[in-house]
């Protein structure tokens, strides 16, 4: 492992979170790349009103990047804010409230992530995957039919197999500065999340698809946990069927490490093979949360990515 080394985390809400946290305690070099197509909750009403960015998962990425110390955690905890009222303000997150108001006044989301960022003492970066709003749009196909759904909400609970996936608008510029990073990247992450809305987008983008497929870097594919309770319907599918997506999309791939929790090893021979095919090995670890099991544990990430990073 070269020491220091420079990073690159792909994705959004809770999984890109928890990736991020593990990560920043072994470089300080690191770079996270997020989604931009939330349409629900506090960042679809702001990005509604203000044509803007949805603030949430990247305001969730620098929360989980703040500095170890006093002054980070507690803006961590003020970031994480959000209001209970019955009126308009209800469930606004602070950081996004604070995010939406330098967009709004410079123009500039990039240079807004980085003000933020300066604010919260944060360990390495956060970039939006583009420097517009997106929409997820999906075809599925079940026995009563095929249905098209738009947004990442509804794409994310719609029921069915994946016909089909895209963005909206169709050819959405990157961020130079996240394609740049993925240029110099020593590692890229990819996951875990909701696989259609918080993965999947990473692979849509296509001058991003492109970076990631050209990249040296070598790249780590993180799997969910199991969850019977979510409300993302794809993680009723099997490993093989989250990396065939993928593989669907962007079928030049190669990964070096698919990660799985412990529980998984071994239940799916055929998911090793497509693993092989992209020029990786599956390594299991003890991964998820003792209390809440569906959610990756910070530390056993950390002593994941140490064990993979030597």
């Amino acid at each position: 492992m070269s020491i220091n080394p420079k990073v690159v985390c792909l994705g959004g809400g809770h999984g890109l979170a928890a990736t991020l946290a593990a990560m920043r305690t072994l470089t300080n070099q690191v770079t996270a790349i997020v989604t931009v197509a939330d349409n629900g909750g506090s960042s679809g009403r702001l990005r509604a009103e203000f044509n803007s960015l949805p603030p949430g998962d990247l305001r969730m990425a620098l929360a989980a990047l703040c500095a170890d110390d006093e002054w980070g955690r507690s803006w961590a905890q003020i970031m994480q804010y959000r209001f209970t009222s019955q009126g308009e303000m209800d469930n606004h997150a602070i950081g996004n409230l604070l995010l939406t108001a330098l967009w709004d006044r410079d123009g500039d989301p990039v240079r807004g992530l980085d003000r933020v960022g300066e604010l919260l003492k944060v360990v390495g970066r956060v970039l939006p995957m583009a420097l517009e709003p997106l929409d997820i749009e999906g075809k599925f196909v079940s026995k009563s039919g095929s249905k098209l759904v738009r947004g990442q909400v509804e794409v994310a609970a719609a029921t069915g197999k994946v016909e089909e996936l895209k963005l909206i608008p169709s050819k959405p510029k990157a961020t130079p500065e996240a394609l740049d990073s993925l240029q110099k990247a020593d590692w890229i992450t990819i996951g875990p999340g909701s696989w259609l809305s918080s993965v999947m987008p990473h692979f849509l983008l296509t001058a991003q698809a492109i970076e990631i497929q050209k990249s040296k870097a070598k790249k780590i594919m993180i799997f969910n946990l199991p969850d019977k309770n979510t409300s993302d319907e794809f993680s009723g599918f099997s490993l093989e069927a989250h990396l065939q997506l993928v593989l669907d999309h962007t079928p030049d791939l190669k990964i070096d490490i698919a990660l799985i929790d412990k529980s998984l090893e071994g239940l799916e021979p055929r998911f090793n093979e497509l693993v092989a095919k992209c020029g990786g090995q599956v390594m299991a670890f003890d991964l998820a949360d003792n209390k809440q099991t569906f959610h990756h544990d910070r530390d056993k990430l950390i002593s994941a990515f140490a064990h993979i990073f030597k």
